[in-house]
């Protein structure tokens, strides 16, 4: 026969305090003595009680909880990215309630819809550029900061990156360093973030001058298409100078693809990837990118989440925060000298 479950009034009986005192203790409240805490804590420690979650928020109309909604899960950079929100949140005594789309509206509305009543706000990354009202209409009522999404109005704070500005920073480089034919590996053509890297790639170019040759392929923001992008530029002719993948994966394909060709980076061709994740000081050659502190971009998204959290409607309008990404040189576009 299974033991009935120990409660609160348990704790405050064999502490010999009030269930009161036991709730304020365990909930890190101020009015507590710290002598009573301590035996407070011990005794919910040896007796193995826990807290019904159910019953806290309940009470407390708080669930503890913070709700991320993500177009994937897959990935480096996905990772990096609830790295930095999981840091913020266990901070802060929170858990986390994840789920992701892969990029179906009908999936995405499901999760954010099955968000009510379980979480005491939102952190979305919708990156899809279709207009945002299908977002808006499926957004429960609460505290909500998105990640990488376009929101024209305002209606939402928004924590992004100026793609535009880092893909020219990059194409610039490629070309101070003489590299005049640059193919460039695209993303999605449905994403904000691969729709504003190739518009930065083609201004840049087509400021270059005439003598600057462009050339774009299609990419998925994964090593696969990074792949089959790079056995393209080897299938069809000359070598570019260099190539520019929209995101570091894709230039871990391409990378792959011309190791296994035998052909030699960057004393052949140079290439360079965008977003810096971990791996890319690790391959070889070690890869040129526009550094995004992507766990510091979840950081400071949920921070800010949290504050409205605690400040609700008191907390003025945020405007979106961009964070301009930063020029990284390694090995990969290094200029070979004479052998």
């Amino acid at each position: 026969m299974a033991k009935p479950a120990i409660t609160i009034k348990d704790v405050a009986r064999e502490a010999k305090v009030s269930v009161a005192t036991v709730s304020r203790a365990l909930n890190g409240h101020d009015n507590v003595a710290a002598p009573v805490r301590q035996t407070v804590l011990e005794v919910a420690r040896r007796l193995r009680y826990t807290p019904h979650a159910a019953a806290r928020s309940l009470s407390s109309r708080s669930t503890q909880t913070l709700g991320l909604v993500l177009p994937d899960l897959h990935g480096e950079f996905f990772s990096e990215l609830m790295r930095g929100i999981d840091g913020v949140a266990r901070a802060h005594r929170r858990h986390l309630l994840v789920s992701s789309y892969h990029g179906d509206p009908e999936q995405q509305g499901a999760a954010l819809q099955a968000m009510r009543g379980r979480v005491d706000g939102l952190l979305v990354m919708s990156p899809g550029t279709a207009a945002p009202g299908f977002l808006v209409d499926n957004l429960p009522a609460l505290p909500t900061v998105l990640i990488n999404t376009p929101m024209p109005d305002g209606q939402y704070p928004v924590f992004g990156i100026d793609d535009h500005a880092g893909a020219m920073a990059m194409t610039r480089h490629l070309l101070d360093l003489g590299h005049r034919r640059i193919a460039f590996i695209a993303g999605p053509g449905h994403n904000h973030d691969a729709r504003g890297r190739l518009r930065g790639f083609r201004d840049a170019m087509a400021a270059a001058g005439a003598d600057a040759e462009g050339r774009v392929l299609p990419g998925g923001f994964d090593e696969a298409s990074g792949h089959r992008a790079g056995l393209a530029l080897l299938q069809d002719g000359p070598l570019p100078d260099a190539v520019f993948a929209a995101n570091d994966m894709m230039a871990l394909g391409c990378l792959y693809a011309f190791n296994q060709a035998g052909v030699k980076v960057p004393a052949q061709v140079a290439l360079a990837g965008f977003d810096d994740i971990p791996l890319a000081r690790f391959v070889h050659p070690s890869l040129t990118t526009m550094r995004i502190s992507i766990a510091d971009l979840g950081e400071r998204a949920t921070s800010h989440l949290l504050q409205l959290i605690d400040d609700g409607a008191a907390m003025p309008p945020v405007p979106a925060a961009t964070m301009v990404p930063t020029l990284v040189t390694r090995d990969s576009t290094a200029v070979q000298g004479p052998p």
